[in-house]
């Protein structure tokens, strides 16, 4: 009994003694004064009504559909909760998913559904933080969502095929988000006239990870788009109608 009590009492020194590094994710609870903490709740307050809004209608026409969304839901919250520890500047980059979701929902409610995984991580993950999940609403829901959804749509209209779409959506989905997240940073962090300097600062501590995680998350989305549409391309309805039997054809 002693031998195991010293051993485990040598085990606790050891861990102590090397103590794990933990990295946040998002903007972390506190890093945002209050006033801009505010402002980035104000602006991600319309979209947030804006999806619910949506939900509920396409849910009162197709009882289906919320089932997708929650899988949608589901899978923002995993693919988002992949830390890679951001070189220098004390935070992680992620995936964020959101391009997929959009894909198979739409934007308005994959902001709302992006909410929901960024609060669950805040409250249980302690990836971001309560009082700055305005700010993450904006850059990873409203601003990564719409970005993505923004390419997508244009892609197709040019008649791309699906793939090359999706893999573009979830590219420029993940830079924009990262890109948005600098901008609240410097925004809030700033001297008076040093906005565009930490800007440039914070961007390239991004570059490292996140310009392979965006053409990770591009590959990813469009893999994961051609599976859809070549098994259940009604998931596809109302979003990408005609991408989708031309890749089922493809694949036949």
């Amino acid at each position: 009994m002693p031998k195991r009590m010293l051993t485990l009492a040598a085990m606790a020194i050891a861990l102590a003694a090397c103590p794990a590094t933990a990295n946040a994710m998002h903007i972390s609870e506190g890093i945002l004064p209050g006033n801009w903490a505010a402002l980035w709740f104000l602006a991600a307050a319309p979209f947030l009504a804006w999806g619910l809004y949506v939900i509920r209608r396409r849910a009162a026409a197709d009882p289906k559909y919320l089932p997708t969304v929650a899988m949608v839901g589901a899978a923002i919250f995993v693919i988002s909760c992949m830390p890679i520890p951001v070189p220098f500047a004390g935070t992680c980059s992620h995936p964020c998913g959101v391009a997929l979701g959009v894909i198979l929902i739409g934007p308005a409610a994959t902001i709302v559904v992006a909410t929901i995984a960024l609060v669950i991580q805040a409250m249980f993950l302690a990836h971001g933080g309560l009082t700055t999940l305005g700010g993450n609403i904006v850059s990873m829901g409203v601003v990564g969502s719409l970005s993505a959804w923004a390419v997508y749509r244009l892609l197709l209209t040019v008649r791309a095929p699906m793939a090359v779409a999706a893999f573009a959506a979830g590219l420029i989905g993940d830079w924009a988000t990262y890109a948005t997240t600098a901008a609240e940073l410097s925004a809030g962090l700033c001297d008076p006239g040093g906005f565009v300097g930490l800007f440039a600062l914070i961007a390239l501590a991004f570059v490292p990870t996140q310009v392979p995680l965006g053409l990770l998350e591009g590959m990813l989305t469009a893999g994961a788009c051609r599976f859809v549409a070549a098994r259940r391309p009604e998931l596809l309805d109302g979003v990408a109608p005609q991408a989708a039997p031309a890749v089922a054809k493809e694949d036949a």
